[in-house]
């Protein structure tokens, strides 16, 4: 093989450059990989990343011929090749799948160690959901420091949101991470949202907590980073849909749009994805490529959603334009009218970069996220689909965060 011996370093990680060619094709790497640009080390594919023509075509129209893998990453290098999974089993995906719809992912920073919760707590690993603090309202149980694990997802029971809500509301008075709490709510209420989409009650509290949002942002910039930073092992609705609001929100001040309009633009974004309410969770949850049925089955979610929110006197009208175009494509590719240029309107053009970040950067059981460096490069490369300038300020809004 072409490896070389050359040492580079990232983070006191010794890196190994070898040619770009050499990365297989259609191949799970079992590896990071990183590339050099302008002086800096950055990682471009997560290990467990399966790698396509079109990722390897972004590379070299950026002019890149080498790549970098960690030393202690050789010898798994050279034998490319990464042990069977019990991720890679289908059925245990598909038990998975059923039992996914009967918890709620919650951020493992909301449960402090020294007070008390009234509701069971689990972990995620291995597509198996493991009891690990057992409470109720009877019997509630502390936390302590060992009881939550570093990694995997952090979960509880969907029928317990109730007393996860007071949980948080209890919080919100001891705590200074407002951004921490201000994200779980509305992740919680999207959650109850999409449990119930026709409820007028329900959608009324959006406003409240995109006026949260805002004003957290407005305040200190930088709150984009802990409102996004909750990243877990699946794809959850809800808490896809508060990242792309968040984003929305971000990206509609950094291009200078007035309170009355970022609102309205928030409304719809953190509701762009309730259709999704009304599309059965085998097609959701699949592992792996949607058939042509299938796909058209989901693209439905986007007219499912306005329809339920175009009579709600709770949502804005111009909020709708969110909900309806978030798919669509100024190359007219996208979905559900195939509408072009000037047709797609602001709100569209910006959930339409906000939804497709944030599914790029989420992590599926089957299939590690893309670096933020890449995902912007998938979508930069995807010419006339996009607003540029709209793309432009997204990129300078993000390198303004941590």
């Amino acid at each position: 093989m072409g490896y070389t011996t050359k040492i580079k370093k990232i983070n006191e990680k010794e890196l190994i450059k070898i040619p770009l060619e050499e990365l297989k094709i259609k191949k799970t790497l079992p590896f990071d990989v990183y590339i050099r640009d302008s002086g800096i080390d950055k990682k471009i594919f997560n290990k467990g990343t399966i790698l396509s023509n079109s990722f390897i075509e972004v590379l070299k129209e950026k002019g890149i011929s080498h790549v970098y893998v960690e030393k202690s990453d050789l010898d798994t290098y050279k034998s490319r090749a990464l042990p069977e999974s019990v991720l890679d089993s289908p059925v245990a995906f598909k038990n998975y799948s059923f039992w996914k719809e009967k918890f709620y992912q919650i951020d493992r920073n909301l449960l402090i160690p020294g007070i008390e919760v009234d509701f069971p707590i689990y972990h995620l690993k291995d597509f198996n959901f493991k009891k690990i603090v057992e409470a109720s309202s009877e019997k509630p149980s502390m936390i302590y420091g060992d009881t939550i694990p570093e990694e995997e997802d952090i979960l509880i029971e969907k029928k317990d949101l109730p007393l996860f809500r007071e949980y948080i509301e209890f919080l919100s008075k001891r705590v200074e991470e407002k951004e921490l709490i201000i994200k779980e709510s509305a992740k919680v209420l999207i959650a109850e949202v999409l449990n119930e989409p026709r409820s007028g009650e329900k959608i009324k509290k959006v406003g409240k907590v995109v006026n949260n949002i805002i004003e957290t942002i407005l305040d200190k910039p930088d709150s984009i980073y802990e409102l996004l930073h909750l990243k877990g092992y699946d794809y959850y609705t809800y808490t896809h849909s508060v990242n792309v609001g968040v984003l929305s929100v971000g990206l509609g001040i950094q291009i200078g749009l007035d309170r009355d309009t970022i609102y309205k633009l928030g409304i719809g974004a953190i509701l762009h994805d309730l259709g999704k309410s009304q599309i059965p969770n085998e097609i959701l949850n699949k592992q792996g490529r949607l058939n042509e049925t299938e796909y058209n089955i989901i693209k439905q979610h986007v007219l499912f959603g306005y329809e339920i929110l175009k009579e709600k006197k709770e949502v804005p009208k111009e909020s709708l334009l969110a909900v309806l175009q978030h798919h669509e494509k100024l190359s007219g590719r996208g979905y559900p009218y195939g509408l072009k240029g000037e047709e797609i309107k602001l709100f569209g053009r910006i959930t339409a970069i906000a939804d497709c970040y944030d599914a790029l950067t989420t992590r599926r059981p089957y299939k590690p996220p893309l670096t933020p460096y890449f995902a912007l490069s998938i979508i930069v490369k995807e010419k006339g689909d996009h607003d540029t300038e709209l793309l432009k300020a997204f990129i300078k809004m993000l390198g303004k965060i941590k």
